[in-house]
């Protein structure tokens, strides 16, 4: 119970909104994201092994403010809309790929990768205390489709227990979304 209430094991999704007026403290990790300043120096350690083992991992995005995923969403939405959906059809589909202002992970201050190195990420990214935060065949677990790309802090101790057996943030830590 006590370890739900950590910093780096937040549940941010539909059911578990940030507060409104939540803001990390963030450190310039590179190429100008952002990154919450208690993990970025991990962040930085798993990027640098991967360019050590011949890779070129990049940062594609990473911390976003509430307005900034408001603005996504509704392009988003838009976009679908403009495809001849339903406002109700769109806003089902856009929310398989982007999480409503407030429930999304990128308002922690989180990074993604968007790399052809992938398979080195999942491989070892819970050395430096990361998770593949929306693996395969666990949309129903987590209402996200796979994103090979993201990847979410939770400390080395809790990534490996959660790598190793496979499951979701939310059920390794008894949520649901």
């Amino acid at each position: 119970e006590e370890k739900k209430k950590e910093w780096n094991l937040t549940l941010v999704n539909n059911t578990h909104p940030l507060d409104e007026n939540y803001q990390p403290e963030l450190a310039e990790v590179e190429n100008g994201y952002t990154f919450d300043a208690r993990a970025a120096e991990s962040l930085k350690e798993m990027l640098a092994a991967a360019r050590e083992a011949g890779l070129s991992p990049q940062i594609c995005s990473a911390y976003r403010t509430i307005e900034e995923q408001k603005a996504i969403y509704n392009q988003t939405m838009q976009e679908w809309i403009d495809q001849g959906m339903t406002y109700l059809e769109a806003f089902e589909e856009t929310g398989k790929s982007v999480a409503y202002p407030g429930t999304s992970e990128h308002e922690l201050g989180e990074a993604q990768a968007d790399t052809e190195e992938a398979k080195w990420l999942e491989e070892n990214c819970y050395k430096y205390g990361f998770i593949l935060r929306y693996p395969p065949d666990k949309i129903s677990e987590t209402g996200i489709i796979y994103e090979s790309w993201h990847y979410r802090y939770v400390g080395k101790e809790d990534a490996k227990k959660i790598m190793d057996s496979g499951v979701t943030l939310e059920e390794y830590l008894g949520e649901t979304y």
